[in-house]
């Protein structure tokens, strides 16, 4: 009997992790992503030392993605508050993290977004990524002035673009996505975003338009590269590449098209034991918007909490209990450690 037949409800985390530990794996006819890392002695898996701050500041978005693993859009209303931005700063005074990595939703779409940047800017943040979605730049009159707040605080732009051809893209993120988004990048590349030796730097982030893993992260860089400089004249830096993880909206498309059990196979046969030294829940702690810690954004969305004896929530942070917990680990575990790997900062094995 099939997944789609029997109508889950995948709306909650809940029921996305019964899916994720379902027949698959309970009879054996998968092997758990637990089960793989002791046949690798990697487990329990730890953290090699904190180097990323990610801190989800809403979940709000102007955008409806089929492959958000947020499950983002216009209507959600879970927003970061300024008090709780203020104890990711505490947080961040006395730790100085190497990099700063703030996500969404759109981030922009919170109200204290400018605010909390300065604020990082001033504590003496040296890298701060934006997870943008570009669209936001043209959304409304308040944000064309993205590109140039970016450029005044020395903002990692880092932006999702599915493909270099307005069909694809579109069907993954909504009609009229593409040419906005292209609109975006040269309001960035006329402020030297993406241009050498600028210093700002504007990298794409790519993930597949089904259930495949990405290619070479390289190759697809060169024909990003060539494509939109040919067809449009826009520079950008860096491609990443990152495979969809089955959560969310992702897990709900294969459920309902009936492609679970292919993908999951796929993901498990693809396992690369290289990329768990490269997996960002090794090196980075994620922050919910309403401050509870998590292993990674994906446990996020799970509501994969960490162990209450090493801290749940921002106000409790202690970094010597993070840098020695376990991490908490399931089956969507796979699709970060399948092919070449895949993390925020895309593919982990070169």
């Amino acid at each position: 009997m099939s997944l789609k037949s029997r109508d889950h409800a995948l709306s909650s985390p809940a029921e996305q992790l019964k899916v994720l530990g379902g027949e698959l794996f309970h009879t054996g006819k998968l092997p758990t992503f637990r089960e793989k890392l002791i046949a690798h002695n990697y487990y329990p898996l730890t953290p090699t030392g904190i180097q990323v701050f990610q801190i989800n500041i809403g979940y709000m978005c102007n955008q409806t993605c089929k492959h958000c693993h947020v499950d983002a859009g216009p209507d959600r209303k879970e927003i970061m508050t300024k008090a709780t931005m203020e104890s990711c700063l505490e947080v961040y005074e006395k730790y100085k993290f190497p990099t700063i990595d703030l996500t969404g939703g759109a981030p922009e779409m919170n109200p204290e977004f400018y605010w909390f940047v300065s604020e990082l800017k001033k504590r003496g943040a040296k890298e701060i990524i934006v997870r943008c979605n570009l669209t936001i730049i043209l959304a409304n009159q308040k944000y064309h002035e993205l590109p140039l707040f970016f450029k005044e605080n020395n903002i990692r732009v880092v932006s999702s673009l599915p493909f270099y051809k307005a069909d694809r893209t579109d069907r993954q993120r909504g009609e009229g996505v593409f040419d906005k988004s292209l609109k975006a990048l040269v309001m960035l590349n006329e402020v030297g975003y993406g241009v050498e030796e600028s210093g700002l730097v504007l990298d794409l982030v790519y993930n597949p338009s089904g259930a495949f893993l990405p290619s070479d992260q390289k190759t697809l860089e060169k024909d990003f590269k060539r494509e939109l400089f040919e067809l449009f004249k826009i520079k950008f830096n860096s491609l990443l590449c990152i495979t969809n993880l089955p959560i969310s909206r992702f897990l709900e498309h294969l459920v309902n098209t009936d492609n679970f059990e292919d993908y999951m196979s796929l993901l498990v046969r693809a396992f690369n034991p290289s990329a768990l030294n490269g997996v960002m829940c090794r090196n980075t702690i994620s922050v919910g918007w309403d401050g509870y810690l998590y292993d990674c954004d994906f446990n996020q969305m799970l509501g994969m909490k960490l162990d209450k004896n090493t801290g749940q929530h921002i106000s409790e942070f202690n970094l010597t209990k993070l840098n020695q917990r376990s991490i908490a680990v399931h089956q969507h575990c796979y699709g970060c450690t399948a092919g070449a790997g895949s993390s925020c900062q895309g593919a982990v094995v070169t």
